[in-house]
């Protein structure tokens, strides 16, 4: 796909705008769009956005961030491969887009740079990453001013694929359009929750995956009467939704390794590598940290609660839906090729760009400097005692947007592999929202991310 490409299908689709999109520092999907008529020209020049774009925040304000003020502006040029006709709004298309300085080179608060830069990272060490993400959210409805479920179907219930059966398949048929395989779908625990599964891909496409599909959802929804949210949690009484996180490495062409999956040996426990293992005990020496990105909304801490299967501490294991990281057992006679780990504590409030790129920092220093992640746990690591974690050097994840973002503040390899003006002005965004929140009540929280993922 090339610039004439692009044109010539926006034109045969009957395009009228098309959306230059990005995710900002706050996990929003911002953006401006063209009209078609100067589509050409505004791929090459880029659509011209305000510095303090990447530092405004999910609640509307601006933190005060170096530089990011009303002077200066950056450019948002669009990848052609991202191109897409959506089919839920008429005559309007998309492209996710990478924010670049006026000199033509890329901004270094841009998070999707970001995520190139660390692919690049291991491009140089003979890997490249491959990522699917499921995608957990609920459709509700608007009664008497409050959001409530769609529905009171149970989990995995046929009765709630009944109940919105119709919307759903509008969904699917919505996700097939813009070219994304749909691998499972079902109800999850809480009333009207659904999860989505979509085929991996290269990390940099899975993260446009991601905010692909929540457009799409949100989009597909509301043509039902229904709000489709993606809010850690919505409903306080209810399960949280997450942004699961699988991940495999594979040999780069001229590796010795090359098209290998790398976490892969069928000599050991559960067919996983040593790299698999260094990889682990990387993302759990960092993943205090690492939630800060994976997490990045104060209502993401309502969600990592200790027995709730959305993982509490620094643990991992072999099918264990309480450890941070699973190894989900691979599928018969496609062992080589399924073999993945699975993160638990990931959202859709943490941009994707910025988690998927801090995973690959935080696994590439843990096989770097060979990080024994410790003993695989067969237990709920919530039941273990406090002596015994401590012990087995297992830590509880951040209890709150603060204390993580104190712990990404702390952690020196996330903080080079972001860059200065990144890290900086991300923090400065996610310490403003959490400011903002901090004299709410967890319903207030809940009440006011509804509608923002």
């Amino acid at each position: 796909m090339d610039i004439n490409d692009v044109v010539r299908q926006a034109r045969a689709a009957n395009v009228r705008l098309v959306r230059f999109l990005y995710c900002d520092n706050g996990g929003i999907i911002r953006g401006k769009a063209t009209h078609v008529d100067r589509l050409a020209t505004r791929m090459r020049e880029g659509i011209g956005q305000t510095l303090a774009m990447q530092a405004f925040t999910a609640v509307e304000t601006l933190a005060a961030v170096e530089g990011m003020g009303p002077v200066g502006e950056f450019r948002l040029i669009p990848d052609p491969q991202t191109f897409v006709v959506l089919p839920y709004v008429p005559a309007s298309a998309s492209m996710m887009c990478d924010m670049m300085r006026l000199d033509g080179q890329p901004w270094e608060a841009c998070p999707r740079t970001f995520l190139k830069r660390m692919v690049a990272r291991l491009a140089e060490q003979g890997m490249r990453a491959e990522a699917a993400i499921e995608h957990e959210f609920y459709l509700a409805r608007e009664v008497g001013g409050r959001f409530v479920p769609a529905d009171q179907s149970l989990c995995y219930s046929s009765i709630g694929l009944d109940e919105q059966g119709e919307v759903i398949d509008a969904i699917l048929s919505a996700l097939e359009a813009v070219g994304l395989s749909v691998e499972l779908f079902h109800t999850e625990l809480g009333p009207a929750q659904q999860e989505l599964s979509i085929r991996h891909a290269d990390a940099l496409t899975a993260a446009d995956h991601v905010c692909l599909v929540r457009e799409v959802v949100r989009g597909t929804a509301r043509h039902y009467g229904l709000y489709a949210t993606f809010a850690p949690k919505p409903f306080l009484d209810q399960a949280g939704s997450g942004a699961h996180i699988h991940f495999s490495l594979w040999g780069t062409e001229g590796s010795p390794q090359a098209g290998k999956n790398l976490f892969y040996d069928p000599q050991q426990r559960g067919g996983l590598s040593q790299i698999g293992k260094y990889f682990i005990g990387g993302v759990l020496h960092h993943l205090p940290a690492l939630v800060a990105l994976t997490c990045g909304s104060p209502n993401s801490y309502s969600r990592l609660l200790p027995h709730f299967w959305s993982s509490a501490y620094t643990a991992w294991g072999y099918d264990n839906r309480e450890g941070a990281i699973r190894v989900p057992s691979p599928f018969w006679g496609r062992e080589a090729e399924s073999l993945n780990l699975e993160l638990k504590p990931s959202d859709h409030s943490g941009n994707p760009y910025l988690a998927l790129g801090g995973l690959i920092a935080a696994g590439l220093d843990g096989i770097q400097r060979q990080i024994d992640p410790g003993e695989p746990v067969e237990v709920d690591p919530g039941n273990l005692s406090d002596e015994e974690r401590e012990r087995r050097g297992i830590r509880r994840l951040p209890t709150s947007l603060d204390e993580a973002l104190d712990e990404l503040e702390r952690d020196a390899v996330l903080m080079e592999a972001l860059g200065s003006l990144l890290g900086r002005s991300y923090l400065a965004v996610k310490r403003a929202e959490a400011e903002f929140f901090r004299e709410k009540t967890p319903e207030e929280v809940a009440s006011q991310h509804f509608y923002k993922y």
